[in-house]
């Protein structure tokens, strides 16, 4: 059975240590806008989608690694709070396509111009971290070769 290095162990835990840091950052201005951070994740992922990708449940449930009902769910939440609008498809009425309001586009312009700054802090620890992983990793595979 294969096994990492300790400077292996370290390498993920300090990557992981500073992932950890930037979500807890993430969580708190989220949660200080009244939101729950899977619902910052939906707005975020409906405005980020790729070009040409549409906003349909099952594309933003599959996104988001979420069951159906539960996205559903969490677009409930903040339909309530008139951050998204559900409508039809054009091509395909079965589909459900979900869009930002001005109002979710306010509130996710704060959170990501909070989040740019912080990772223009926090961004070359975090990039560090990476870099010394993927060392780690390089190592290792290099060795089982």
């Amino acid at each position: 059975m294969r096994d990492l290095s300790l400077a292996g162990y370290r390498a993920l835990a300090e990557f992981r240590c500073q992932i950890r840091r930037f979500l807890h950052f993430s969580e708190e201005q989220v949660r200080s806008l009244g939101l729950e951070p899977q619902q910052h994740q939906l707005l975020l992922t409906i405005k980020g989608l790729p070009p040409g990708t549409r906003a349909t449940i099952g594309e933003l449930a599959s996104r988001l690694q979420l069951k159906h009902h539960s996205l559903v769910e969490l677009v409930d939440r903040l339909e309530s709070r008139r951050y998204v609008v559900r409508s039809t498809g054009k091509r395909d009425r079965r589909q459900v396509i979900v869009r930002l309001t001005a109002s979710g586009s306010n509130v996710l312009r704060k959170l990501s111009l909070a989040h740019h700054e912080e990772l223009e802090k926090a961004g070359p620890v975090l990039a560090q971290a990476l870099r010394s992983l993927m060392k780690q990793t390089r190592v290792r595979n290099s060795q089982a070769a």
